[in-house]
C-alpha cells in the first residue's frame, strides 16, 4: 500500500482530478468525515506525499486508507502478503464505485428551486435525498487511469470486418514474451505482443454466409459459413496518466508459481501513437484527402495559409517514423533526452508519456517487498513543474537516486503520465537535468 501510494501521488493529473472530485463534498452543508469517503482519504494521503499539504508528523501513517476500504467492503489483511497491482483496482474500482453512487440529475420536482436566484445552495431541500448537489460536471467524469481497448476482427475469407468492440481498462498488462537470444526485452516488445494478431477459427461470418446464399438457386437453405477471423487489439483511448503492469508470475511443467526476474528495458519517455487505434477511411474520403494533399502548395501550408498537423497526420507521420527504424522509441530515449528536430521529417508524436514513478518487487512469489521509484515533488516556488530528482523509498526509508537507477530497475508497475505541453512542438530537446 504504502508504494502504490507513493505511486499515485507522483501523478499530479490524478490529484487534481481527486481535488475536483471531491469538490462537491465540500459544498454540502454537513462536511463528511473522510472515513466515509474514499476520494477524501486518498486525496488527504496523496496531497501530503506530494508536499501540498504540511502534516505535523515527519511520517506519515496511510493505515486510515485500510478503514475506509474495509468500510467499502474490502477484507484487507495487514499480516498477509498483498499484490499492488491488484490493490490498485481495488482504488479504481471503489473510485467509480462512489461516483456512481453520487446523483447525476436532479428531481424533476426541485427542478424550479434551482431558478430561484434568491435562494442559496444551503436553502434548497431535495424531496428524496436532502440537500441538493451541486450540478458540476468536473467529478462525473472518469478517473485520468480510465482508457479503451478496441478488438478488431476481420474474415480471412471475404475481408469483412465485425464491428468494433470497446472494453475499458484501468491499467495495461502486459506479458514478458520469450526473450531472443542476444536481444534485451524492451517495454515496447512487451507492448507489441500484446497488440499482435491472432486467428480464430470457426467463427460464423455473415457476409460469407450472405454471399453464399446468393449464389445458391432454387432457395436451397445454407448453414452459417464457419472461417477464420483474425482478431486485433489496439488502444482506442489512452488514458492521461497510464499505469502498465509486467506480469511477472510464470508457471513451471510441474504447475508451481515462478517469478520472472529478467530486466524489461523502458524509458523516460514513452511514445504510444503506433499503439492506438484509428478509425479506418474510406476509400473516397482518402481519395478526396490525397486530392487536397496535392493542392497544397508546400508542407505546412494550405491554399497559401499556414495550418497546424491534425492528430491524424501526425500520428501517421509518427507510425512511419516508428515502423522505419528512422528514430525508433529507444534511439530517442536511450540518452535520457528527446531531440525532436534532429528528424525535422518527422512530425512530433501525439501520444507522448513521461514517466513518473516505478514499482519494484524484490523476492519471490510466495512473499517479498514493495519498493518505489518516484519523481521528487515540486517546488513550492513552481508547483506546476516537473522534478529530474528521483527518489528511492521504502516505506520509511527515503533516499536520492539517479534516472540510470531507476531505468536499470526490474519493473513490476511503471506509471507514465501524458505530455501535453507546447514543448513537445517547439523546444528543441527535452532534457533532464544530469
Amino acid at each position: 500500500m504504502n508504494s502504490l501510494l507513493q505511486g499515485l501521488s507522483s501523478c499530479p493529473s490524478f490529484i487534481r482530478w481527486l481535488e475536483e472530485f471531491t469538490a462537491q463534498y465540500k459544498a454540502e452543508q454537513n462536511q463528511p468525515s473522510e472515513q466515509q469517503y474514499l476520494s477524501l482519504t486518498l486525496l488527504h494521503l496523496l496531497r501530503a506525499l506530494s508536499c501540498q499539504e504540511v502534516t505535523e508528523d515527519d511520517v506519515l501513517d496511510a493505515s486510515c486508507l485500510l478503514e475506509v476500504l474495509r468500510i467499502y467492503r474490502w477484507q484487507i489483511s495487514t499480516f498477509e502478503e498483498q499484490d499492488a497491482h491488484e490493490l490498485f483496482h481495488v482504488l479504481t474500482s471503489s473510485l467509480e464505485d462512489e461516483r456512481d453512487r453520487q446523483p447525476r440529475v436532479t428531481h424533476l420536482f426541485d427542478v424550479h428551486s434551482l431558478e430561484q436566484p434568491e435562494i442559496t445552495q444551503k436553502q434548497i431541500s431535495c424531496r428524496t435525498r436532502g440537500s441538493l448537489p451541486p450540478m458540476s460536471n468536473h467529478w462525473k467524469s472518469q478517473h485520468p487511469f480510465h482508457g479503451r481497448l478496441t478488438s478488431n476482427m476481420v474474415c480471412k475469407h471475404c475481408e469483412h470486418q465485425s464491428p468494433v468492440r470497446y472494453d475499458t481498462f484501468d491499467s495495461l498488462s502486459l506479458s514478458i514474451p520469450a526473450a531472443m537470444w542476444g536481444h534485451p526485452m524492451t517495454l515496447d516488445h512487451c507492448l507489441h505482443h500484446f497488440i499482435s494478431s491472432e486467428s480464430v477459427k470457426d467463427v460464423v461470418c455473415d457476409n460469407c454466409t450472405k454471399i453464399q446464399a446468393e449464389g445458391t438457386l432454387n432457395g436451397q437453405s445454407i448453414e452459417n459459413q464457419k472461417t477464420t477471423f483474425v482478431k486485433q487489439l489496439k488502444l482506442g483511448k489512452l488514458p492521461q496518466c497510464l499505469c502498465i503492469h509486467l506480469q511477472r508470475l510464470s508457471w513451471s511443467n510441474q504447475g508451481t508459481p515462478l517469478k520472472r526476474h529478467e530486466h524489461v528495458q523502458f524509458n523516460e519517455f514513452l511514445i504510444m501513437d503506433i499503439y492506438k487505434y484509428h478509425i479506418p477511411v474510406h476509400k473516397s474520403t482518402q481519395n478526396d484527402l490525397n486530392q487536397k494533399s496535392s493542392e497544397e502548395t508546400k508542407p505546412g501550408t494550405r491554399d497559401g495559409i499556414s495550418v497546424k498537423p491534425s492528430d491524424a497526420e501526425q500520428t501517421r507521420g509518427t507510425k512511419s517514423l516508428l515502423m522505419n527504424g528512422a528514430c525508433s522509441s529507444s534511439l530517442l530515449m536511450s540518452s535520457g533526452t528527446f531531440p525532436l528536430t534532429a528528424f525535422p521529417e518527422c512530425s512530433p508524436p501525439v501520444y507522448l508519456y513521461r514517466l513518473m514513478a516505478v514499482v519494484v518487487h524484490h523476492g519471490d512469489m510466495h512473499s517479498g517487498h514493495f519498493v518505489t521509484y518516484r519523481r521528487s515533488p515540486p517546488s513550492s516556488k513552481s508547483p506546476l513543474s516537473v522534478s529530474n530528482q528521483w527518489l528511492w523509498i521504502s516505506d520509511d526509508t527515503v533516499r536520492k537516486a539517479s534516472l540510470q537507477e531507476v531505468l536499470s530497475s526490474s519493473a513490476y508497475l511503471l506509471f507514465y503520465e501524458r505530455v501535453h505541453s507546447r514543448v513537445q512542438h517547439q523546444s528543441l530537446e527535452l532534457r533532464p537535468e544530469e
